[in-house]
């Protein structure tokens, strides 16, 4: 005989099945057995498993039938449940109607009702509509609970009311409900949450004092608003206070404690933290690995959290989807897409299915390193897998191409978007319309905007402020501010940033009064300026050295609470030197330096050295370069260049030089022009090797012209080099010529040059009318024993050949020249060139005659 089916026996069936629906099944089946009735408990167990799992239609069907066959006075349980089920699904007016219609079903909702449709109602943010539950729960006469004290509390901190909190954490036990570690732990988070650190740190010890101790569930709660505003130190605190009182964390402290430490940059702690889980007797679970992999790739560090995930897979965990994406994603927004697909290859390998959300990294990442075609491929890839692209893929792309200026395939893509039934938002537009203004296209821009209104899309603050912005980096101010007409017409109110890029047009475009005037308009507005605001303003005025005004502002700025930071300071240093006023400048340098919550930058210090140095000012303008090297303040070349000048200036030429080696040791090049006026002032001094030096360190950094590479030969380009150099800052009057005339010998490295002609002089004379030329040096009257025609030179040396045209060199060729020195002539091999020059005068018995723009014919002779 077999044995009777009992409430129990189904009741077990139903929570240990997996599938929902499958559980209905064998719920209905055993209604049909004989002698079997469903009880509350059964339908409660059968209505709770459809619910949590969303299957609401079905849960609904057998909620009528449990009314049909129960006594309805008796199923406020049930009814509990099923609102619980609705709320944490989001569906609160489902929610409120179950709650609404227990009445009508003739069950009548005591205080549990109330507390639990008053929880869901502020866990959703509907904290008006609860307040209204609670004033109903009143008028019905239904005491408050505990639970019902300690959901008014959560509301009221929730709203940034949390001394109101604790106001009605003083009244509970006037109103018969005893102190909890809930209620206390939720007022001490709102007033955490409000900023009232010490008083919520007092709370909890009285708390501790009165020997109410939270359990550890509770007390995460409390953590976890501690770490999101980033206390996590003083979350620490507490939690020492508790562990002496024997409650122990779990993992779910760790990894709160964990997420804390990443969000505030403090990498190293939470990785010594996460190694500690270990050593309290916990193991680190995939939420824990998940926890620091996604803070360290937030930092930056994908690398290291790389290795968390070759560790977790070690430890016998398997990433989730959620690993791999964040891995992936990290070296995407750090244009590292190759160890992106490398991981990504890897992942695959080992079961991991790539998702819209690893697509849009993908894409992210190569749009980022501006392979956009590879980010094309990515996104084909996708469709063929059968992922339809959401709306933040489609963006990726289209923000990708716009970035990259190829707006006409952007707005394709958008139209694509339309056929494969996504529609663009308008983020979608925003981007595009970004792209355009960013490449000076500002009206196309316009019309942009004017189309998506047209198709039915409102533009945001962003829409506009990029067009105003466009607008005013062309000076087309009168644009702009038709645009901001037309924000006000469209019902989007201009913000700070708005009125900012205004002002930095209309300073820009030297409209001072009107800078002014703006100002004045938008705190009229009720637009609160930001310290950029103040900083432009204050630009505008100290352009017209209007300094006096300018300072007025920075004391105006402060008075409001705003914190002026070195931008303001800097532009208002800037100010007193342009109107030669260096004490009053001085004075704001040194009261920026006495700011605890400054330190001077290289900026506002090169501000002073070039004012100094302007007005030759040496000792005060040296005084503040050791000064800026000693608070940490390393020297630009900005800084370099106008001591090197001011040097100059004054006839320090061997402070300027060593000034010029410092900064090229620094690894700062120094620009031609202060190559250029160093060697002058050293050529002036006489003091020509150093000069040559300067040249030698310039080629040793590689700082010649471009012709210079084209000699292949290294020796050749070593003796090239030097002469090459010299002529190229001589000519760009980086130079004078009395010091190029002084450099001349020095630069060509006479040893090597002795060296390379060191050979058998060819016996060659030159015949009627013509001339030969060779490279000069000591052998240069080696060859006058031959007998040569009564006028004409036979050696002759210019520096620079001009004629028509140029080709290579080799022997026995006979070609044209242009502007070819002669060094690069004899380089090429040879030793002897004959000219035929026969309308040319020469000196006779001159080695130094020049030749210049007259049509040469050369003859190689050796």
């Amino acid at each position: 005989m077999r044995a009777p089916l009992l409430p129990k026996h189904v009741a077990t069936v139903v929570k240990y099945q997996k599938d929902p629906l499958r559980a209905l099944e064998m719920f209905n089946s055993a209604s049909k057995e004989d002698g079997f009735k469903h009880t509350v408990f059964t339908y409660k167990c059968m209505i709770e498993k459809l619910g949590s799992h969303g299957e609401f239609k079905a849960m609904e069907s057998v909620l009528v039938e449990m009314r049909m066959h129960m006594d309805n006075s008796l199923l406020e349980g049930v009814y509990i449940g099923v609102m619980r089920s609705y709320g944490r699904s989001g569906k609160v007016q489902e929610a409120v109607n179950v709650f609404e219609r227990m009445e009508f079903f003739n069950c009548k909702p005591l205080v549990q009702s109330y507390n639990t449709i008053m929880n869901i109602l502020v866990e959703n943010k509907y904290f008006d509509q609860a307040h209204k539950v609670y004033l109903r729960m009143q008028s019905e006469r239904i005491v408050p609970d505990v639970y019902t004290f300690t959901i008014r509390i959560k509301s009221f901190c929730r709203t940034k009311r949390s001394h109101v909190a604790l106001r009605l954490l003083r009244n509970m036990p006037l109103q018969g409900c005893e102190l909890n570690a809930v209620a206390y732990c939720t007022v001490i988070g709102g007033l955490y949450e409000e900023n009232c650190r010490n008083e919520g740190y007092e709370l909890f010890n009285e708390m501790i004092a009165r020997s109410i101790c939270p359990n550890i569930t509770t007390f995460n709660k409390l953590i976890h608003v501690l770490c999101k505003k980033g206390e996590v130190r003083e979350g620490a605190t507490l939690l020492s206070k508790i562990l002496k009182r024997g409650v122990l964390p779990n993992l779910f402290t760790f990894n709160i404690f964990i997420q804390g430490l990443c969000k505030n940059m403090k990498n190293i702690e939470a990785v010594r933290l996460f190694d500690s889980v270990s050593g309290n007797g916990l193991r680190p679970d995939v939420v824990t690995y998940n926890t620091l992999i996604h803070g360290l790739c937030k930092n930056f560090m994908v690398a290291e959290a790389e290795s968390y995930l070759r560790r977790m897979v070690n430890e016998g965990y398997g990433p989730d989807d959620f690993s791999y994406n964040t891995i992936i994603g990290g070296y995407c927004k750090q244009g590292l897409v190759e160890n992106a697909c490398k991981v990504l290859k890897d992942a695959v390998f080992k079961g991991f299915v790539p998702d819209l959300i690893t697509y849009c990294s993908l894409i992210n990442g190569f749009c980022i390193v501006g392979d956009i075609e590879r980010g094309m491929e990515v996104f084909n890839e996708a469709v063929e897998k059968g992922l339809k692209p959401d709306i933040l893929t489609y963006n990726s792309l289209v923000k990708g191409l716009s970035q990259q200026g190829l707006i006409l395939q952007a707005m394709q893509l958008m139209n694509e978007m339309l056929e494969n039934g996504c529609s663009p938002d308008m983020w979608t537009y925003n981007i595009v319309i970004n792209g355009l203004c960013k490449m000076g296209r500002v009206a196309d821009a316009n019309n942009l905007m004017n189309d998506a209104i047209t198709k039915g899309y409102l533009p945001d603050v962003f829409t506009f402020n990029t067009l105003v912005d466009g607008y005013c980096k062309q000076l087309k101010l009168n644009d702009a501010m038709q645009i901001i007409d037309r924000m006000w017409y469209q019902g989007v109110t201009p913000d700070v940033i708005t009125y900012n890029s205004l002002l930095n047009g209309l300073c820009k475009a030297g409209k001072v009064e009107d800078v002014v005037e703006t100002f004045k308009e938008i705190t009229d507005l009720g637009c609160n300026p930001n310290v950029i605001t103040y900083n432009i303003v204050i630009e505008s005025l100290c352009k017209v050295r209007k300094v006096k005004e300018a300072s007025d502002l920075l004391t105006k700025m402060e008075n409001e609470g705003l914190i002026p930071d070195i931008v303001s300071f800097g532009t208002l240093i800037a100010g007193f030197c342009k109107c030669g006023d260096l004490e009053g400048a001085h004075k704001l340098f040194t009261r920026l330096g006495q700011q605890v919550h400054f330190s001077h930058t290289t900026s506002t210090y090169n501000i002073m050295i070039n004012a100094f140095s302007e007005k030759l000012n040496v000792p005060m303008a040296v005084k503040l370069f050791h000064e800026m090297g000693n608070r940490g303040c390393s020297p630009d070349g900005f800084t370099y260049r106008v001591l090197i000048d001011c040097f100059c200036k004054t006839g320090n030429t061997d402070r300027g030089h060593k000034f010029l080696l410092e900064m090229i040791n620094e690894g700062l090049i120094p620009s031609l022009t202060t190559f250029g006026r160093v060697i002058n002032c050293l050529c002036v001094d006489h003091k020509v090797d150093e000069a040559v030096g300067i040249i030698r360190v310039m080629i040793g950094k590689g700082i010649v012209p471009e012709k210079v590479s084209r000699i292949f030969d290294a020796d050749k380009r070593d003796i090239a080099a030097p002469k090459i150099l010299v002529e190229e800052l001589l000519r760009n009057s980086h130079i004078t010529y009395h010091a190029y005339e002084l450099l001349y010998d020095g630069v060509r490295g006479r040893k090597q040059l002795k060296k390379t002609i060191r050979r058998k002089i060819p016996k060659v004379a030159p015949t009627e009318e013509m001339a030969l030329l060779h490279l000069h040096g000591d052998n240069c009257m080696l060859h006058q024993a031959r007998n040569v025609a009564k006028v004409v030179k036979d050696v002759f040396h210019s520096d620079v050949i001009f004629a028509r045209g140029s080709s290579a060199i080799s022997p026995l060729f006979i070609f044209t020249l242009e502007r070819v020195s002669i060094l690069e002539l004899f380089q090429c091999g040879i030793r002897w060139v004959q000219i035929n020059a026969p309308n040319l005068p020469i000196a006779k018995n001159s080695c130094h005659q020049s030749v210049y723009n007259h049509p040469l014919r050369v003859t190689v002779i050796s």
